[in-house]
């Protein structure tokens, strides 16, 4: 089954919906979407990896090599292997973090899954990801699927986005919030 009716959109989408493709036909999924949550979690966790994907300066062999010496170190899956071979080698390791989402999308919604974007201040526990997961599956009546985010300027609390729905429970928004309320009393 192609996956094209799920929305993922542009470069990424398209690489993510040929990685879907291709690991659905090699019966890889699991192995590739957790190979995909740890590179995910490689990016999150480093400022110069970051710079490393979206630099233009760094020429595609020396990005092939540095991918192919990452994803040996991480123990990735041969196809995980080829798919960042071909990105770096294509000069679209830039998109990767969008054909990361655009792939989880899609296998959750193969699934009958939602995924659901949490931005949190800190690294979440996996004890606070289990209840946090267990709690969205009462509201929403299926398997969650979350990922995770951090972004230290919210300060405090959660924003979950599910779909096109949204939930900002932030200390940085509630604080502007009070800004605005005590601008209206004076």
């Amino acid at each position: 089954m192609p996956a094209d009716d799920v929305r993922v959109s542009g470069v990424a989408g398209r690489y993510a919906s040929a990685l879907y493709d291709l690991a659905d036909e090699k019966g890889a999924l699991d192995a590739v979407a957790a190979d995909l949550a740890s590179l995910q979690k490689m990016i999150d966790e480093s400022d110069d990896f970051r710079r490393f994907l979206k630099s233009p300066v760094i020429s595609r062999n020396e990005q092939s090599k540095a991918m192919a010496a990452l994803a040996a170190k991480a123990q990735l899956s041969p196809l995980s292997l080829k798919f960042l071979g071909l990105l770096a080698a294509n000069r679209r390791l830039f998109a990767l973090t969008g054909v990361i989402a655009g792939f989880r999308a899609i296998l959750a919604d193969r699934r009958g899954e939602a995924t659901a974007q949490v931005t949190s201040a800190a690294p979440l526990s996996d004890a606070q990801i289990a209840s946090l997961m267990e709690a969205l599956k009462k509201a929403v009546g299926r398997k969650v699927d979350i990922a995770p985010k951090v972004d230290p300027s919210i300060l405090g609390g959660l924003i979950v986005k599910i779909g096109s729905r949204m939930v900002d429970s932030s200390l940085k928004s509630k604080l502007q919030r009070m800004k605005l309320a005590m601008k209206g009393v004076g």
